[in-house]
């Protein structure tokens, strides 16, 4: 049974690698430009899921107003859903991305879950004392030169990578975050533009911390980067 659950286990990564370099081969073919305008169109729910690249919005947590203290993003990993559905605790989300089972948890700095493996905690997040918020968490897959529409959020922006690299340049500036690097944060409010850099695929998962009362993401048409990412 073991054996067969490790056979198992290769067959299906060989698959979706299989489908992974088929969708970068498309891109080759028709150009980056059309992924760049998939990607425009922004995260899709999960349920709408057809490509394994792209960025799926996977769910989203009401949280309530939070504590006047630090808040922090807690990455924590588990075995199985069950477990880490027996470790949850207030602001917590189960969520099942890129192959793992996590445990999201939008709470101080010394908060620890039980059990499992902690990844990162990531924080300070900017976030306004008395109002209330929700975590909407995504998976990202992204090829080399792939770009996000240019777009701004109702609060806090974190992600954390697993591997590759993503840029992130708003009016401020440009920041990188790759695997192993410093989890990036960027505050709500500003438009901002993603690009998939270096030459490894970039997965993440991402939370955006937004107000309630707004839409996580809306897209923005005023302000042009500067190409500040693209090398």
């Amino acid at each position: 049974m073991m054996v067969e659950g490790w056979v198992s286990r290769g067959v299906r990564a060989g698959r979706f690698r299989v489908k992974l370099m088929a969708t970068f081969a498309a891109c080759l073919i028709a150009g980056i430009a059309m992924c760049d305008q998939a990607m425009a169109q922004g995260c899709k729910p999960i349920a709408q899921r057809s490509a394994d690249v792209g960025c799926w919005i996977i769910t989203e947590a009401s949280l309530g107003v939070l504590p006047g203290r630090p808040i922090y993003w807690h990455l924590d990993v588990y075995a199985t859903r069950s477990a880490a559905e027996k470790a949850k605790a207030l602001g917590s989300t189960v969520v099942e991305a890129l192959g793992k089972v996590w445990l999201f948890t939008i709470a101080e700095a010394d908060w620890r879950a039980v059990g499992g493996e902690r990844i990162a905690e990531i924080g300070p997040l900017p976030v306004t004392a008395g109002s209330a918020y929700a975590a909407q968490y995504m998976e990202a897959t992204f090829m080399p030169g792939m770009k996000s529409g240019i777009h701004q959020h109702s609060g806090p922006e974190a992600w954390y990578t697993l591997t590759g690299e993503m840029c992130l340049e708003t009016p401020d500036g440009a920041m990188v975050g790759r695997a192993g690097g410093a989890p990036v944060i960027v505050p709500g409010g500003p438009p901002m533009e993603l690009t998939a850099t270096g030459s490894a695929i970039r997965r993440a998962v991402v939370l955006v911390l937004h107000d309630a009362a707004q839409p996580a993401t809306t897209l923005v048409h005023d302000w042009q980067p500067k190409g500040l990412c693209s090398g």
